[in-house]
């Protein structure tokens, strides 16, 4: 049977707030208990006290009949919780009771009225409080406190003209006084009830909130970590997870959706790699079988074009011929040096310069168009092993279509070098052209993919793609339909061994 982590950690948490509450619990009781009787027993002696003073004249007199009807008046008295008052001689013979039954016998120094005074064989004359009171049951059980409170031999009563007593005895007997402890118990239980009440809610509370903080902080974020991870499984690399706190399942989110998030990226620059694989090998194929028919259309055009007077109306239709197939000529270059890339030739560059020489290439265009461009190039920027004029036709590329986007009635274009985060520089180029639509946005990077019309072949992004990601960097926008559009070319400033694409680095 399958135990979760979170039972576990209920149980185990559980069971050590149970066993120290409980410890708690029973260390608390103990106290209180011991401090009920410790008043009792303080009460108890303050009472024999009180009887010593008031049958002190008595004895001095020898008035035994008033010494009796006082111990029984104060043994009589029940409702107190007094349940018996006695005196009993150095020998263990009882003098004086409240019960009249017991008066005359003798007790056995080993009973527990004794043993205090002869656990070492011999009367000792003084004991702290603890050490007189004893605690015992009564016949129906109830329980009682004794106190035994000696009777010293003082000057008074040695001298004592009635019945003086050898003046080398010590000790003339001890007043044993037994309480109940019935009220006690019940206030014992009392408390016993209500601690362990108490403890029992503490434990339950506390096992309630255990129960909430792992379902809000364990159960619930590892469910969405393991629906997360089949989804991926499924496919969906588009799923995250809900990021809450800054504790270790709160990181593992975090790293659970960068993971994805590079998967993503990887996946998604995968496929568009493998695309333009797939057009390119189309594309070189086809351009190779349409460029020689074209060559000879263009020829045989361009000829007879040659040999006809100006004023001969098909002279007009030639010149629509040789014009188109001069196009689609430009066309067929475009595919073909999209189908086969020429390998950078990497040397160090400053892209400062790279965005400064494109600018100057389009500027008229630009200013044709009303663009106004400002430069904002940070100094200093590292230089990058890069194909210097690879990289400017990715620049060029990037300010025609910018250019394109605004249109005619003119707007803002915002060149920006920076140092990007992880070995990098990075070129932006921001427009307050028309924007890209969300639908349009995924497919703006594949071949012939174009919003311009019939005024563009959709290769100019594809190609300057495939130029970053031969420089090992990447080529990224964003753009929200009206509010302008912005690229990023990011080229890292560390290039791989093998001069292609960095390793992309295991996530662990």
């Amino acid at each position: 049977m399958r135990t979760r982590i979170g039972t576990r950690l209920i149980l185990g948490a559980g069971l050590a707030t149970a066993l120290v509450i409980g410890g708690m619990s029973v260390t608390v009781l103990r106290s209180h208990t011991a401090q009920l009787l410790a008043e009792r027993t303080r009460s108890a002696d303050q009472l024999s006290e009180t009887i010593k003073s008031a049958t002190h004249f008595d004895m001095l007199e020898n008035r035994r009949e008033n010494l009796h009807r006082q111990i029984r008046g104060v043994g009589g008295l029940q409702d107190e919780g007094i349940r018996k008052v006695r005196v009993f001689n150095k020998e263990g013979r009882i003098m004086f009771s409240s019960a009249s039954e017991e008066i005359g016998t003798s007790l056995d120094p080993r009973g527990e009225a004794c043993y205090a005074c002869h656990a070492e064989g011999r009367p000792l004359e003084r004991l702290d409080i603890q050490a007189r009171a004893r605690t015992f049951r009564a016949a129906d059980g109830t329980r009682v406190l004794g106190v035994i409170n000696p009777i010293p031999n003082e000057a008074s009563c040695s001298t004592a003209a009635c019945h003086a007593h050898n003046a080398k005895q010590s000790l003339l007997g001890v007043l044993d006084v037994n309480v109940s402890l019935a009220e006690v118990d019940r206030e014992i239980a009392h408390s016993r009830l209500v601690i362990t009440a108490s403890a029992v809610l503490a434990i339950l509370a506390g096992s309630s909130m255990l129960w909430w903080l792992n379902r809000r902080l364990v159960v619930r974020p590892v469910a969405a970590l393991v629906e997360g991870t089949r989804r991926v499984m499924e496919g969906d690399l588009g799923v995250t997870i809900p990021v809450s706190g800054r504790h270790e399942l709160g990181v593992l989110a975090r790293a659970f959706n960068e993971m994805t998030q590079t998967l993503a990226d990887t996946q998604r620059q995968l496929t568009q790699a493998d695309k333009l694989a797939s057009v390119g090998r189309l594309a070189a194929g086809v351009a190779h079988e349409i460029n020689n028919p074209l060559t000879g259309v263009l020829s045989y055009a361009s000829l007879l074009r040659k040999r006809m007077e100006h004023d001969v109306p098909a002279c007009e239709d030639l010149d629509v011929i040789v014009r188109e197939t001069v196009r689609c000529r430009g066309i067929i270059r475009e595919l073909l040096d999209f189908a086969r890339p020429a390998a950078p030739a990497r040397k160090p560059m400053d892209l400062n310069e790279v965005v400064r020489r494109s600018v100057s290439v389009v500027m008229t265009q630009l200013s044709l168009n009303q663009v106004n461009l400002s430069l904002d190039l940070t100094a200093d920027l590292p230089q990058v092993q890069a194909d210097p004029n690879q990289i400017q036709q990715v620049v060029v590329n990037l300010l025609l279509n910018a250019a394109d986007a605004i249109g005619a009635d003119g707007g803002q274009i915002r060149a920006i070098t920076r140092s990007g985060a992880s070995n990098a520089i990075e070129f932006l180029l921001e427009d307050s052209g028309r924007g890209i639509s969300a639908e349009d946005l995924p497919r703006i990077f594949e071949p012939f993919f174009t919003t311009k019309g019939n005024h563009g072949t959709g290769l100019g992004l594809a190609v300057s793609w495939g130029i970053v990601e031969a420089h090992g960097g990447s080529l990224e926008v964003q753009s929200q339909p009206g509010q302008g559009t912005c690229f990023t070319l990011r080229l890292p400033t560390v290039i791989g061994t093998d001069g292609g694409t960095p390793n992309i680095p295991t996530l662990t």
